[in-house]
């Protein structure tokens, strides 16, 4: 007897290699997957701007990258002690407006010099739920703990984030006409929204994705991570202690689903490869400076010399000069 309901998600016909090229923006989800991307050697820029969580504002900014507008001072704002951007997580604040501004241009140009030859958009909504900055009317990415009546909170329709996601697709094809765009909703429960303003929320964002696959069935597709978390982990187990977020073993599982639905059995060989040594690469010997050790780091480093030789599109540099001490 199966005590759970399986989330069937079929194998897609976007295939995720080591060339290719990606972009995610929005909330944890994007943050999870593309921490995992990264560690195994993908070709990826997550969240230039930090975890966002409204559509609008993942819009805003996708379209000031492809602007290429820099950031300047009058961009950066000052509450609770430190220096924000209105459009940026609070990891990019800073007590120094300079430092602020620094960490902003720094992610705002290495994102933007890759923008235009993106292949993938991994695309994360966590809350229809918005809050417009009423002193510029625009709305706002993070609110910084800025006091409740400086934004007006209001809930964004599923016309709204139809009509504003299609044109920027419309641009993005523009652009680059294969462009693929994968959406996800993300299985955090937003729960200080209250349980039955969640439920709207999830459902205005699930419609709204629907709409846009309808609109663009060559370019939009749709991972069911939420699904996931909601029908398959259901159980608390599998959350971390919050009890909202999913647990280590969660997005590791999930992770494992994405896999099977966008790689191929080459991807997932050369996966495996890089897990051996990176996991080499992480063992912290008990006695270093011995022959054996030395014997260890010999090997591995051949190891990763043979990796970077056979698989000549994925870069290795950083690990080398790591692991000889440079």
């Amino acid at each position: 007897m199966d005590f759970r309901t399986i989330v069937d998600i079929p194998v897609s016909d976007v295939r995720i290699g080591h060339s290719t090229r990606m972009m995610l923006f929005g909330s944890c989800f994007s943050e999870n997957i593309g921490r995992k991307l990264l560690q195994f050697k993908f070709q990826v820029d997550p969240n230039p701007f930090g975890i966002l969580y409204n559509p609008f504002s993942v819009s805003a900014a996708v379209r000031r990258l492809l602007s290429a507008t820099p950031f300047s001072e009058a961009d950066i704002v000052f509450g609770n002690g430190l220096y924000h951007s209105m459009m940026h997580h609070g990891s990019f604040s800073d007590p120094d407006p300079s430092a602020c501004l620094q960490k902003i241009t720094e992610r705002f140009e290495k994102a933007a010099s890759m923008i235009r030859e993106t292949d993938l958009w991994l695309i994360t909504f966590g809350s229809a739920y918005a809050y417009e900055w009423k002193e510029t009317g625009r709305i706002a990415g993070n609110c910084h703990k800025l006091p409740d009546g400086a934004f007006r909170r209001f809930r964004l329709t599923v016309e709204d984030i139809t009509e504003e996601w299609s044109g920027l697709i419309e641009t993005l094809r523009a652009t680059r006409p294969a462009t693929k765009l994968l959406f996800t909703v993300s299985p955090v429960r937003h729960w200080k929204e209250g349980a039955h303003e969640n439920q709207l929320s999830k459902s205005a964002l699930h419609l709204a994705i629907d709409n846009l696959q309808q609109l663009f069935p060559e370019n939009v597709r749709y991972f069911p991570a939420y699904e996931v978390m909601m029908d398959e982990l259901r159980d608390y187990r599998f959350y971390d202690d919050d009890m909202m977020h999913p647990s280590s073993f969660a997005a590791d599982y999930i992770w494992q689903l994405f896999g099977d639905t966008f790689f191929s059995d080459g991807t997932k060989k050369i996966n495996d490869e890089w897990e051996r040594i990176r996991k080499a690469m992480e063992h912290r010997p008990l006695y270093p400076g011995t022959g054996t050790h030395d014997a260890f780091v010999k090997d591995t480093l051949r190891k990763l010399e043979r990796f970077t030789e056979k698989y000549p599109e994925i870069s290795c540099d950083e690990e080398k000069r790591m692991w000889l001490g440079e």
